[in-house]
C-alpha cells in the first residue's frame, strides 16, 4: 500500500524518516530486515533522492546500515545512537516505552545529583540566580497545573544545572535529558498537577545550588530523581534500602541541622498531608 505525502515544501523524507524511526524502534522492522529504495520509493510514493536522503539520516542514527548488493539492513539495537533525541522519542512512543523510562531514569541518577553538586559549586552567579527563579516559577505553574509550560521551564531548570556543572560530559547530555522530560508530558506519563514532593525538592536543589552547599545539592537532586522513579516505574523499580531515603526523611535531614540548611515551603498549614517526621518542622517556617 502506497503512503501518500505532501510533494511539496521543505522536509520531505521527515515523514519517511519517521515511520521506519518508528517501525524500528518498535521492532516491527527487526535486526537483520533489508530495505532497499526502490521498496521505500513505492511505499510513501517519493523520489530517490528524498528515499536516500531518509536512509542516510538513519544510517547516521546507527539504526541502518547500506551495503552495496546487500541493501539497507536494519542494524541490531547495541549500533543504534540511543542518545539522539529522536530515537529516544520513537522508543518512549512504542511498545519498549517501560524499559526505555528504566534506562533514562537510571542514567539521569547516575548523572544529575553529580551535576548539581558541581553546578553548586562552579556555577556562575547569574547561573545560581536563574536557578532559583526557575524553581519558584515551577511551583507556580505546577500549582496552577499548566503542564505545557512546566514541561519547558522544567526542561530549562535541568539543562541549566547540567551546563553550570562545568563538566562538557554532563552538558553534552541536556538534549537527552530535555527529550525525556518532554516525553513525559506528551505520552501523557505526567500527573494532572505536579505534587508538592516534587516543587519542594526542585526549591531544595536550587537553594543549595544558590548557596554554594555541593553536598546538599547532589542529595536533594538524588531524592528529586528516585521520587521520579517511583512515580513512573512503580511497577519495575520499587525502592530499595541502597535507595537515598524517601523524600521526607531527604528533607528532615537538610532541615535538620543547626542552623537548617534548607526550609520547606510547604506545611502542614498548605497541605494537611505533609510527612515531615517531627510536629515541630513545619515552625521553622
Amino acid at each position: 500500500m502506497i503512503e501518500r505525502r505532501n510533494r511539496s515544501g521543505a522536509g520531505l523524507h521527515d515523514p519517511i524518516l519517521e515511520k521506519l524511526g518508528m517501525e524500528i524502534a518498535a521492532g516491527e522492522l527487526p535486526a537483520g530486515h533489508v530495505l532497499t529504495l526502490d521498496g521505500i520509493q513505492e511505499r510513501f510514493s517519493v523520489s530517490r533522492t528524498v528515499a536516500r536522503e531518509a536512509m542516510r539520516i538513519l544510517e547516521s542514527m546507527g539504526l541502518v546500515e547500506s551495503r552495496r548488493r546487500v541493501g539497507i539492513t536494519v542494524r541490531p539495537i547495541a549500533d543504534w545512537n540511543v542518545f539522539d533525541p529522536k530515537v529516544i522519542w520513537w522508543r518512549l512512543s512504542g511498545p519498549d516505552r517501560g524499559a526505555q523510562l528504566r534506562t533514562l531514569t537510571e542514567l539521569r541518577i547516575a548523572v544529575e545529583p553529580l551535576a548539581a553538586g558541581a553546578a553548586a559549586r562552579a556555577a556562575t552567579a547569574a547561573q545560581r540566580a536563574r536557578v532559583v527563579e526557575l524553581a519558584a516559577l515551577l511551583r507556580t505553574l505546577g500549582e496552577a497545573a499548566d503542564l505545557a509550560e512546566f514541561m519547558e521551564r522544567d526542561v530549562e531548570f535541568h539543562e541549566l544545572l547540567l551546563q553550570a556543572s562545568g563538566n562538557e560530559m554532563f552538558g553534552a547530555l541536556a538534549e537527552v535529558v530535555a527529550a525525556v522530560l518532554r516525553g513525559r508530558t506528551q505520552l501523557g506519563l505526567m500527573p494532572h498537577k505536579p505534587v508538592p514532593e516534587a516543587m519542594d525538592l526542585h526549591d531544595a536543589v536550587a537553594a543549595a545550588i544558590a548557596e554554594g552547599r555541593c553536598a546538599e545539592a547532589e542529595t536533594a537532586m538524588r531524592a528529586l530523581l528516585v521520587e521520579v522513579r517511583t512515580a513512573m516505574l512503580p511497577g519495575l523499580v520499587p525502592w530499595s534500602p541502597r535507595d537515598p531515603p524517601p523524600w521526607s526523611t531527604t528533607l528532615w535531614r537538610l532541615m535538620s541541622c543547626d542552623p537548617p540548611l534548607w526550609v520547606p515551603r510547604c506545611c502542614a498549614r498548605r497541605f494537611p498531608s505533609c510527612a515531615l517526621p517531627h510536629p515541630t518542622a513545619c515552625n521553622l517556617l
